[in-house]
């Protein structure tokens, strides 16, 4: 049985201010870096999975887990990855 890890990202949706995220944006501009345009903040999550489940459904529970418990899908929205 080989584990699988879930790696999972937690932004706020593009239509959603991030106040957070303006001001590293703005610190970043005072302290003279250059080229950045915008910055989002986030959330990452790493989970570790139990062998024995196919990638169908270690898919259908990150999938679960990421909308019923990492995410408030009102104004977040999520993608993963998973990896033997």
């Amino acid at each position: 049985m080989h584990t699988m890890k879930a790696y999972v990202t937690v932004m706020l949706k593009t239509t959603v201010l991030d106040p957070q995220g303006k001001t590293i944006h703005g610190a970043l501009k005072k302290m003279g870096y250059k080229g950045v345009d915008a910055v989002r903040q986030g959330k990452f999550f790493e989970l570790n999975l139990e062998g024995g489940l196919d990638k169908a459904a270690a898919t259908a529970e990150v999938e679960r887990i990421a909308k019923e418990v990492l995410t408030n899908p009102v104004i977040e929205e999520f993608s993963y990855r998973l990896e033997p």
